[in-house]
Formats: structure tokens, sequence, C-alpha cells
């Protein structure tokens, strides 16, 4: 996924931080080059990407992220984050293995 910076405003960052994840702890994660899959909910009017892997401090976390155009080039937006539950990190981990 390449982009040029993030897209943090008064709307996105407090939805993705009820869940105790950190602004810092949500770049890491997609600067550290994350699994990057489509999401699937349906009736979607916009293309969202669910990202993940490892912060830097090797916590596991789950994005939700889009991507928008600007001037500057392409931004990503966090749209909900949370830390993986235990079943989802072994799931990773075992996918990341193979």
């Amino acid at each position: 996924m390449q982009f040029s910076g993030f897209d943090w405003d008064d709307a996105n960052w407090p939805k993705c931080g009820k869940h105790g994840v950190s602004k810092e702890e949500i770049e890491s994660l997609l600067l550290s080059r994350p699994r990057v899959l489509p999401d699937r909910t349906p009736g979607l009017t916009e293309t969202r990407y669910n990202a993940v892997g490892q912060d830097a401090d090797g916590r596991y976390l789950f994005v939700v992220v889009t991507l928008r155009t600007t001037d500057a080039g392409t931004l990503v937006r966090p749209i909900s984050a949370r830390h993986m539950h235990e079943k989802e990190s072994r799931r990773y981990e075992q996918t990341r293995e193979a």
C-alpha cells in the first residue's frame, strides 16, 4: 500500500482511539507493511481495507482504512482500530509462518 501521509481529524480519531489504540500505534502498523486485504462489508460507498499486523512494540492490531487522494498525494484515513483478540493474533501468526 503506497501512501504519502495520514488523514486525521476530529471525526476519525475519536473512533479509532476509543478502543485504546494510539495514533502512534496505528501509524507504526501502517508504516511496517501490514497484511492488507479489501474489506468485504457489503453496501459501503467507499473502498475500505483491513490492515493487520504488529506495531513497533509487537502488539497485534486490526485497522480499517480508506485511501484519499489529495494535492499532497494519497493519504491513509484510519476509520477504526483495535487490538486483535488472542484467536485473531494466533491465526495471523499461523498464516504468516505458512
